[in-house]
Protein backbone atom coordinates (compact mmCIF):
# COMPACT_ATOMS: atom_id res chain seq x y z
CA UNK A 1 0.00 0.00 0.00
CA UNK A 2 1.13 3.58 -0.65
CA UNK A 3 2.08 5.92 2.15
CA UNK A 4 -0.82 7.18 4.28
CA UNK A 5 -0.36 10.74 5.58
CA UNK A 6 -2.86 12.34 7.98
CA UNK A 7 -2.93 16.15 7.84
CA UNK A 8 -3.92 17.15 11.37
CA UNK A 9 -4.10 20.04 13.83
CA UNK A 10 -6.99 20.49 16.27
CA UNK A 11 -6.74 24.24 15.72
CA UNK A 12 -9.03 25.45 12.95
CA UNK A 13 -8.02 27.80 10.14
CA UNK A 14 -4.37 26.73 9.91
CA UNK A 15 -4.48 25.53 6.31
CA UNK A 16 -5.18 21.79 6.76
CA UNK A 17 -7.71 21.45 3.94
CA UNK A 18 -5.86 23.89 1.67
CA UNK A 19 -2.75 21.77 2.18
CA UNK A 20 -4.48 18.42 1.67
CA UNK A 21 -6.21 19.49 -1.56
CA UNK A 22 -3.22 21.27 -3.09
CA UNK A 23 -0.66 18.70 -2.02
CA UNK A 24 -2.86 15.97 -3.57
CA UNK A 25 -3.13 17.97 -6.81
CA UNK A 26 0.63 18.67 -6.85
CA UNK A 27 1.54 15.01 -6.31
CA UNK A 28 -0.95 14.11 -9.05
CA UNK A 29 0.71 16.52 -11.49
CA UNK A 30 4.03 14.88 -10.59
CA UNK A 31 2.45 11.61 -11.81
CA UNK A 32 1.79 10.02 -8.44
CA UNK A 33 -1.54 8.27 -7.86
CA UNK A 34 -3.26 9.92 -4.90
CA UNK A 35 -6.37 9.13 -2.86
CA UNK A 36 -7.71 12.01 -0.74
CA UNK A 37 -9.95 10.99 2.15
CA UNK A 38 -12.12 13.81 3.50
CA UNK A 39 -12.48 13.03 7.23
CA UNK A 40 -13.92 16.42 8.19
CA UNK A 41 -17.74 16.84 8.48
CA UNK A 42 -17.36 20.36 7.01
CA UNK A 43 -16.48 18.56 3.74
CA UNK A 44 -14.32 21.44 2.50
CA UNK A 45 -11.83 19.12 0.78
CA UNK A 46 -14.76 17.57 -1.12
CA UNK A 47 -16.09 20.93 -2.35
CA UNK A 48 -12.52 22.15 -2.89
CA UNK A 49 -12.09 19.45 -5.53
CA UNK A 50 -15.24 20.52 -7.34
CA UNK A 51 -17.68 17.96 -5.89
CA UNK A 52 -21.14 19.19 -4.89
CA UNK A 53 -21.39 18.12 -1.23
CA UNK A 54 -25.20 17.91 -1.38
CA UNK A 55 -24.93 15.29 -4.12
CA UNK A 56 -22.67 13.01 -2.03
CA UNK A 57 -24.56 9.81 -1.24
CA UNK A 58 -21.75 7.79 0.24
CA UNK A 59 -18.23 8.43 1.42
CA UNK A 60 -16.18 8.54 4.64
CA UNK A 61 -19.25 7.92 6.85
CA UNK A 62 -20.02 4.58 5.17
CA UNK A 63 -16.31 3.72 5.10
CA UNK A 64 -16.01 4.14 8.88
CA UNK A 65 -19.31 2.37 9.54
CA UNK A 66 -18.05 -0.52 7.40
CA UNK A 67 -21.36 -0.55 5.52
CA UNK A 68 -19.51 -0.05 2.21
CA UNK A 69 -16.05 -1.04 1.03
CA UNK A 70 -13.38 1.51 0.13
CA UNK A 71 -13.86 0.64 -3.57
CA UNK A 72 -17.54 1.57 -3.36
CA UNK A 73 -16.94 5.05 -1.90
CA UNK A 74 -14.06 6.26 -4.11
CA UNK A 75 -15.00 8.80 -6.79
CA UNK A 76 -12.80 10.36 -9.51
CA UNK A 77 -11.98 14.09 -9.58
CA UNK A 78 -10.95 16.54 -12.31
CA UNK A 79 -7.44 16.71 -10.83
CA UNK A 80 -5.08 14.39 -12.72
CA UNK A 81 -4.30 11.17 -10.80
CA UNK A 82 -6.40 12.24 -7.78
CA UNK A 83 -9.36 10.21 -6.48
CA UNK A 84 -11.53 11.12 -3.52
CA UNK A 85 -13.47 9.56 -0.67
CA UNK A 86 -15.93 12.44 -0.13
CA UNK A 87 -17.49 13.68 3.10
CA UNK A 88 -20.95 14.94 3.94
CA UNK A 89 -22.41 16.68 6.99
CA UNK A 90 -23.72 13.26 8.19
CA UNK A 91 -20.11 12.51 9.20
CA UNK A 92 -20.85 14.63 12.29
CA UNK A 93 -22.77 11.66 13.75
CA UNK A 94 -19.97 9.14 13.35
CA UNK A 95 -18.26 9.83 16.69
CA UNK A 96 -21.48 9.08 18.58
CA UNK A 97 -22.23 5.99 16.49
CA UNK A 98 -18.74 4.49 16.84
CA UNK A 99 -18.37 5.13 20.56
CA UNK A 100 -19.89 1.78 21.62
CA UNK A 101 -18.17 -0.31 18.96
CA UNK A 102 -15.23 -2.60 19.60
CA UNK A 103 -11.94 -1.42 18.12
CA UNK A 104 -13.55 1.91 17.25
CA UNK A 105 -10.13 3.55 16.71
CA UNK A 106 -9.26 1.00 14.00
CA UNK A 107 -12.28 1.44 11.69
CA UNK A 108 -10.40 3.44 9.05
CA UNK A 109 -7.29 1.26 9.24
CA UNK A 110 -9.39 -1.87 8.59
CA UNK A 111 -11.35 -0.21 5.77
CA UNK A 112 -8.20 0.91 3.93
CA UNK A 113 -6.74 -2.61 3.79
CA UNK A 114 -8.80 -3.12 0.63
CA UNK A 115 -6.81 -0.49 -1.29
CA UNK A 116 -3.90 -2.74 -2.22
CA UNK A 117 -1.13 -0.95 -4.15
CA UNK A 118 -3.29 1.30 -6.31
CA UNK A 119 -2.12 4.59 -4.79
CA UNK A 120 1.29 6.05 -4.11
CA UNK A 121 -0.12 8.35 -1.43
CA UNK A 122 -3.29 8.43 0.65
CA UNK A 123 -3.89 11.86 2.24
CA UNK A 124 -6.43 12.18 5.07
CA UNK A 125 -7.87 15.64 5.74
CA UNK A 126 -8.65 15.59 9.47
CA UNK A 127 -11.33 17.52 11.34
CA UNK A 128 -10.16 20.42 13.59
CA UNK A 129 -10.48 18.34 16.77
CA UNK A 130 -8.75 15.48 18.55
CA UNK A 131 -11.89 13.31 18.55
CA UNK A 132 -12.55 9.82 17.24
CA UNK A 133 -12.35 10.88 13.58
CA UNK A 134 -8.82 12.24 13.98
CA UNK A 135 -7.86 9.26 16.16
CA UNK A 136 -9.00 6.90 13.38
CA UNK A 137 -6.90 8.83 10.86
CA UNK A 138 -3.78 8.75 13.08
CA UNK A 139 -4.23 5.04 13.77
CA UNK A 140 -4.50 4.29 10.04
CA UNK A 141 -1.67 6.61 8.97
CA UNK A 142 2.04 5.99 8.45
CA UNK A 143 2.77 9.61 9.33
CA UNK A 144 1.18 12.90 10.31
CA UNK A 145 1.77 16.31 8.76
CA UNK A 146 1.05 19.28 11.02
CA UNK A 147 0.25 22.65 9.38
CA UNK A 148 1.18 25.60 11.62
CA UNK A 149 -0.11 29.09 10.90
CA UNK A 150 2.50 31.88 11.05
CA UNK A 151 0.47 33.84 13.59
CA UNK A 152 0.50 34.71 17.28
CA UNK A 153 -1.29 31.62 18.61
CA UNK A 154 0.62 29.23 16.32
CA UNK A 155 2.17 27.12 19.05
CA UNK A 156 -0.96 27.11 21.20
CA UNK A 157 -2.33 23.58 21.34
CA UNK A 158 0.67 22.12 19.52
CA UNK A 159 1.82 20.42 22.73
CA UNK A 160 -1.61 18.81 23.09
CA UNK A 161 -1.48 17.51 19.52
CA UNK A 162 2.05 16.11 20.00
CA UNK A 163 0.88 14.39 23.21
CA UNK A 164 -2.00 12.84 21.25
CA UNK A 165 0.46 11.64 18.60
CA UNK A 166 2.66 10.10 21.34
CA UNK A 167 -0.36 8.43 22.90
CA UNK A 168 -1.44 7.00 19.50
CA UNK A 169 2.15 5.77 18.93
CA UNK A 170 2.12 4.06 22.31
CA UNK A 171 -1.35 2.49 22.24
CA UNK A 172 -2.67 2.19 18.67
CA UNK A 173 0.04 2.69 16.07
CA UNK A 174 3.69 2.11 16.97
CA UNK A 175 4.79 3.01 13.46
CA UNK A 176 3.23 6.48 13.33
CA UNK A 177 5.87 8.98 12.30
CA UNK A 178 5.82 12.79 12.09
CA UNK A 179 6.09 13.59 8.39
CA UNK A 180 6.85 17.19 9.24
CA UNK A 181 5.52 20.54 10.40
CA UNK A 182 4.41 22.86 7.63
CA UNK A 183 4.48 26.62 8.15
CA UNK A 184 1.47 28.21 6.41
CA UNK A 185 0.03 31.69 5.77
CA UNK A 186 3.48 33.26 5.90
CA UNK A 187 3.83 36.96 5.15
CA UNK A 188 7.47 38.03 4.88
CA UNK A 189 6.49 41.68 5.53
CA UNK A 190 5.28 40.89 9.03
CA UNK A 191 7.79 40.68 11.83
CA UNK A 192 5.44 38.32 13.67
CA UNK A 193 5.49 35.84 10.77
CA UNK A 194 9.27 35.79 10.83
CA UNK A 195 9.30 35.35 14.61
CA UNK A 196 6.96 32.34 14.39
CA UNK A 197 9.16 30.73 11.70
CA UNK A 198 12.24 31.30 13.88
CA UNK A 199 10.52 29.94 16.99
CA UNK A 200 9.15 26.80 15.32
CA UNK A 201 12.49 26.03 13.63
CA UNK A 202 14.35 26.59 16.90
CA UNK A 203 12.10 24.16 18.80
CA UNK A 204 11.52 21.51 16.16
CA UNK A 205 14.56 21.81 13.83
CA UNK A 206 14.57 18.89 11.34
CA UNK A 207 10.86 18.23 11.86
CA UNK A 208 10.00 21.44 9.96
CA UNK A 209 9.62 21.37 6.17
CA UNK A 210 11.95 23.67 4.23
CA UNK A 211 8.97 24.72 2.11
CA UNK A 212 6.89 27.53 3.63
CA UNK A 213 3.39 28.28 2.29
CA UNK A 214 3.06 32.00 1.73
CA UNK A 215 -0.11 34.06 1.97
CA UNK A 216 -1.51 34.21 -1.53
CA UNK A 217 -4.78 35.69 -2.80
CA UNK A 218 -5.08 33.10 -5.60
CA UNK A 219 -4.74 30.32 -3.01
CA UNK A 220 -7.68 31.78 -1.07
CA UNK A 221 -9.79 32.17 -4.22
CA UNK A 222 -9.31 28.67 -5.66
CA UNK A 223 -11.71 26.75 -3.31
CA UNK A 224 -14.65 29.01 -4.22
CA UNK A 225 -14.24 27.73 -7.81
CA UNK A 226 -13.97 24.10 -6.65
CA UNK A 227 -10.42 23.91 -7.96
CA UNK A 228 -6.96 23.23 -6.61
CA UNK A 229 -4.42 26.03 -6.99
CA UNK A 230 -2.67 23.94 -9.66
CA UNK A 231 -5.80 24.04 -11.83
CA UNK A 232 -6.90 27.56 -10.86
CA UNK A 233 -3.60 29.36 -11.37
CA UNK A 234 -0.55 27.17 -12.00
CA UNK A 235 1.70 30.23 -12.28
CA UNK A 236 0.81 31.59 -8.83
CA UNK A 237 3.09 31.66 -5.79
CA UNK A 238 0.68 29.24 -4.05
CA UNK A 239 1.03 26.66 -6.83
CA UNK A 240 4.81 27.00 -6.73
CA UNK A 241 4.83 26.52 -2.91
CA UNK A 242 2.74 23.34 -3.03
CA UNK A 243 4.74 21.85 -5.92
CA UNK A 244 7.88 22.49 -3.86
CA UNK A 245 6.26 20.75 -0.89
CA UNK A 246 5.29 17.76 -3.06
CA UNK A 247 8.85 17.49 -4.35
CA UNK A 248 10.21 17.75 -0.80
CA UNK A 249 7.93 14.90 0.34
CA UNK A 250 8.93 12.74 -2.63
CA UNK A 251 12.60 13.34 -1.94
CA UNK A 252 12.19 12.68 1.79
CA UNK A 253 10.34 9.41 1.22
CA UNK A 254 12.79 8.19 -1.40
CA UNK A 255 15.56 8.62 1.16
CA UNK A 256 13.58 6.68 3.75
CA UNK A 257 12.94 3.66 1.48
Amino acid sequence: MGKIIAIANQKGGVGKTTTTVNLAASLGVLEKKVLLIDADPQANATSGLGIDVDSVEHGTYQLLEHTMSVDEVIIPTDSPNVDLVPAHIDLVAIEIELVDKDNREYMMKEALKGLGDRYDFVLIDCAPSLGLLTLNALTAADSVMIPIQCEYFALEGLGKLLNTVKSVQKIHNNDLDIEGMLLTMYDSRLRLSNQVVEEVKKHFADMVFDTIIQRNVRLSEAPSYGESIIKYDASSKGASNYLNLANEILKKNKEKV
